[in-house]
């Protein structure tokens, strides 16, 4: 048996291999405390469980339920938008709804690229978005994020050439892994920016509901004249504790959601009609329950930071996201120094450089476990820190 090249090639995508490795320890007795994986480990509230269990008892609704996501949930995107962000879209020809954003970022590059033309990725940055141009055949350019330089790319550094080539440009803010909020003065520049080179600015938008400390974040469609340019990305899985809901959308400039369209009508047939009508649901409903499910995060955010230098790591306090991106000791490796945690305590960190090589110093450390156990891990790691070398 030979498989395509583009499989051969494709790299295993680290989380699933993470996810072997702490499946093997568990069965071997091991106390794993997970601090990796960005799944929110809290319910959706239960008017939306009660909205999908009703749908779902309607014997009508059990078939294809469409391949663009049902007029209900388009409609309450374009709600939700207007109410939050102050952003009007079409709910016909400026937004599709996608099974969770991850599809969708993975189906642009089918969109847009064709081979040898170039994705501009930011590093470190979530693997999607760079797999889905490798499968298009393309080639990733990946765009530092540095700290000094509040992890926003310097675009006037990409060269000429590079440029020449270039299709896409992938932001994401509040940024995963760095949890960087965004600067409203370089959203405006980078709206400048692909207008002047022809680019489609693919925005990834899904932790602008998970905030502290009174942050709000923006939508990038915020800025003037964005939608000539821009798609944004967003989901319900960290807004709304869905993430195994698969429910997400992509909205903003009409020609750039019907190219994403075509490429799913092709590939899938939508989403079970009663998880879209309780995603509708929840972008309707009153969001004032969020604060109180980000006060959760936050105590736990508090938690980490608090123990972070017992373990020889420092970070900034994080207005956003579901993550520390937390700096490692001097002298180690980011991966380096997440193996030695998780076979001295058990606990697992996500090594920077999963999320690409400027993540090297870095580990990620995510707020989707109760409190108690963040202690637990804090605990761990000051034990080990007072260990004798």
């Amino acid at each position: 048996m030979r498989v395509a090249d583009r499989v051969a090639n494709l790299p295993a995508y680290v989380f699933a291999e993470a996810g072997k490795t702490l499946s093997e320890l568990k069965a071997r007795g091991v106390d794993v405390i997970n601090l990796g994986i960005g799944s929110p480990d809290l319910a959706p509230p239960q008017w939306i469980i009660d909205t999908l269990y009703k749908a779902a008892l309607d014997p009508t609704k059990h078939g294809y339920a469409g391949y663009y996501g049902l007029p209900v949930l388009r409609k309450a995107t374009a709600t939700y938008y207007a109410r939050r962000f102050g952003v009007e879209l079409d709910p016909e020809r400026e937004i599709v709804v996608l099974i969770g954003s991850k599809e969708g970022i993975f189906n642009v590059a089918l969109a847009f690229i064709d081979p040898g033309d170039i994705a501009l990725i930011p590093d470190p940055g979530y693997p999607t978005y760079a797999m889905g141009v490798r499968m298009a055949g393309g080639e990733p350019v990946l765009l530092p994020l540095l700290p000094e330089k509040g992890f926003a790319p310097d675009l006037a550094s990409v060269p000429p050439e590079t440029l020449r080539r270039a299709r896409l440009l992938w932001l994401n803010y509040p940024n995963n892994p760095t949890a960087a909020p965004a600067d409203m003065d370089f959203l405006v520049q980078a709206v400048a920016f692909a207008r002047e080179h022809d680019l489609v600015l693919c925005y990834d938008n899904p932790y602008c509901d998970v905030t502290f400390d009174g942050y709000v974040a923006p939508s990038i469609l915020q800025i003037p004249g964005a939608k000539d340019v821009v798609l944004e990305f967003n989901s319900l899985s960290k807004t709304y504790n869905m993430a195994g809901w698969r429910v997400g959308m992509a909205v903003g400039n009409a020609q750039a959601v019907d190219a994403l369209a075509r490429v799913k009508t092709n590939i899938d047939s939508g989403i079970f009609a009663p998880i879209q009508e309780a995603a509708a649901a929840a972008l309707l409903a009153d969001q004032s329950w969020l604060q109180e499910r980000n006060a959760i995060y936050q105590a736990r955010r508090d938690v980490v930071m608090d123990f972070l230098p017992a373990a020889g790591m420092r970070a900034e306090r994080p207005r956003a996201t579901l993550y520390v991106w937390a700096r490692v000791p001097d002298g180690e490796t980011s991966a380096g120094f997440s193996k030695r945690i998780l076979e001295a305590s058990g606990v697992w960190l996500t090594p920077g450089t999963a999320f690409g090589p400027n993540g090297e110093g870095y580990v990620r450390i995510s707020l989707t476990t109760p409190v108690e156990r963040l202690r637990e891990a804090g605990e761990r790691l000051r034990r080990l820190g007072e260990s004798p070398v």
